[in-house]
């Protein structure tokens, strides 16, 4: 089983969730980043103002063809209650994905607002199943357990959840 691990991180949560995936289940690392940005504090303000209204950002990589994967896990930080603008043109960037299954996370201080079920919708209509969704605030971090349990759900090929 191929598992793709697609995110965007600015303060290192979301990759961190990422890595430790990738050491439970294996799989690639892809890490989007923004060229919208010149640095943190314009990606930080522009950025949420622009999360608010679920617009997306030109990327690098400019295509994520999964075609090869079974799984595809997608992290994001959560910027106004939304997924980053990154994370938004990561999914418009998804080449290949009919029919895959999908794993969902997000990072956050304390709420995730709409975040996961906006990212579920857009990826459900690129033909996507998505079979587990996660949200990890500041206390979760430290939460081995949630984050195996995210693992062991995207380990789960073949099987309803």
């Amino acid at each position: 089983m191929k598992t793709s691990i697609i995110y965007n991180s600015y303060s290192g949560n979301t990759r961190g969730i990422a890595e430790q995936i990738r050491k439970s289940c294996g799989g690639e690392l892809i890490e989007v980043k923004s060229l919208e940005y010149s640095s943190r504090l314009t990606a930080y303000t522009i950025g949420c103002y622009r999360a608010m209204k679920e617009e997306r950002d030109r990327i690098e990589p400019a295509i994520i063809d999964v075609s090869g994967s079974d799984v595809v896990v997608i992290g994001t930080p959560v910027w106004a209650k939304k997924a980053t603008t990154a994370i938004n043109g990561a999914i418009a960037a998804l080449q290949g994905c009919s029919g895959k299954r999908a794993v969902l996370y997000a990072t956050c201080g304390n709420a995730a607002g709409d975040t996961l079920p906006i990212l579920a919708r857009a990826l459900e209509a690129k033909g996507m199943t998505v079979t587990g969704q996660f949200v990890f605030t500041r206390q979760d971090l430290r939460d081995d357990k949630k984050v195996e349990a995210l693992a062991e759900c995207a380990n789960q090929t073949g099987r309803a959840l």
